[in-house]
């Protein structure tokens, strides 16, 4: 008998990493037990002026081991903040981080690791994703560059359901695609690997029906899990895999023109799949597969934009014109891996369409 071979044929290497997380709703009553755990005596929260009244609840909680507050949060992680940040840390005593909120949060409770060393505590209400990674992106000048660290990585993650039922309809459908872009770029990276690969198509199945149903009803509870679930896989695949094209555009547009982080990671996912498509062909069976069409996965991911009623095109966030090419330099400068050889002629053309929101194209 013939045995033909149905699982990974090809060598990889997999290397998992050690975040601790509690899912699920209501879950955010596990705090004091986790700082507990975590042995924290000097809590410093941050927090989003949107979740004043989670940390008025969380202080309570905590009780003694409370010491503080940080609301200056912003988005791409500036510096200046991070460093007005830290000066709270040493005031206060600090030896514990607690994050509510989305990617900008986050960011800054990593920000403050990195220099720190300090343990965190994340309580995501967005579908961000990055609290599942060592990668911290900081804003200097105009300037975004990524860096990984093991010291950036948080210790809990605390998914609490509860925490993201009042999250704007606009806001949860960019953030989600945020998360799937995460799970998209991971299936084509070049530390792409089997476990990775099986967590990233169930993210997209997720988000692709999640998302939809919460634009069309915010209050859908199943929904939102399904979407928070998403995101967490997604965050995973984002920690543990190399990003590509598509983040390094994201990165270079918010860090420059000062975008939102996750309408820009929605309007730019479409193209860039586009682009890197003709290299990765049974990534694209698989996607098509995961998102549930025959064909024209980038199509389907514009479909799901449409959806979500997220902004036409990069143009109506502020981006300038004149910003494509300076964009088109900053992919071109120290780029990251991608299974498709950059073309500049190639990025102008995508950066365009993604600018006035035109349908994703065929790069073939």
């Amino acid at each position: 008998m013939t045995y033909e071979a149905s699982f990974s044929q090809a060598p990889f290497v997999y290397e998992a990493l050690p975040t601790r997380v509690v899912f699920g709703s209501g879950t955010r009553s596990a705090l004091p037990a986790e700082i507990e755990r975590l042995g924290i005596a000097r809590v410093l929260i941050l927090h989003g002026r949107s979740h004043a009244a989670v940390h008025q609840e969380l202080k309570q909680a905590l009780g003694e081991r409370y010491a503080g507050a940080f609301d200056g949060a912003r988005m791409h992680t500036p510096v200046d903040v991070t460093e007005t940040a830290m000066e709270k840390v040493a005031e206060s005593g600090i030896d514990g981080i607690v994050a509510i909120g989305g990617g900008s949060t986050t960011g800054l409770a990593k920000a403050i690791a990195l220099r720190t060393d300090l343990p965190q505590v994340i309580l995501p209400s967005t579908y961000a994703g990055s609290e599942m990674t060592p990668i911290l992106g900081e804003t200097r000048d105009g300037l975004k560059t990524a860096q990984r660290s093991l010291k950036v990585l948080p210790e809990v993650v605390i998914y609490d359901v509860d925490l993201t039922m009042d999250l704007p309809t606009g806001l949860s459908g960019v953030s989600g695609m945020n998360a799937m872009a995460h799970a998209i770029e991971a299936l084509y990276a070049r530390e792409a690997n089997p476990v990775i690969s099986a967590l990233a198509l169930q993210s997209v199945r997720a988000l692709a029906r999640a998302l939809p149903a919460i634009g069309a009803d915010p209050g859908n509870r199943r929904a939102r899990t399904d979407a928070l679930y998403g995101a967490w896989l997604a965050g995973i695949c984002l920690g543990s895999v190399g990003m590509a094209l598509h983040h390094k555009l994201c990165h270079a547009l918010g860090g420059s023109f000062d975008l939102p982080h996750a309408q820009t990671h929605a309007l730019v996912l479409p193209h860039a799949l586009a682009y890197n498509a003709p290299a990765v062909p049974q990534v694209m069976t698989q996607l098509c597969e995961a998102l549930g069409v025959e064909r024209d996965a980038p199509g389907a991911l514009q479909n799901i934009n449409r959806a979500i009623d997220a902004p036409a095109g990069l143009a109506a966030l502020g981006m300038p014109e004149e910003g494509i090419a300076r964009a088109v330099e900053l992919a071109l400068a120290n780029p990251y891996w991608n299974p498709r050889a950059l073309t500049r002629d190639g990025l102008v053309q995508l950066i365009s369409d993604a600018f006035h929101g035109a349908a994703p194209r065929s790069y073939v």
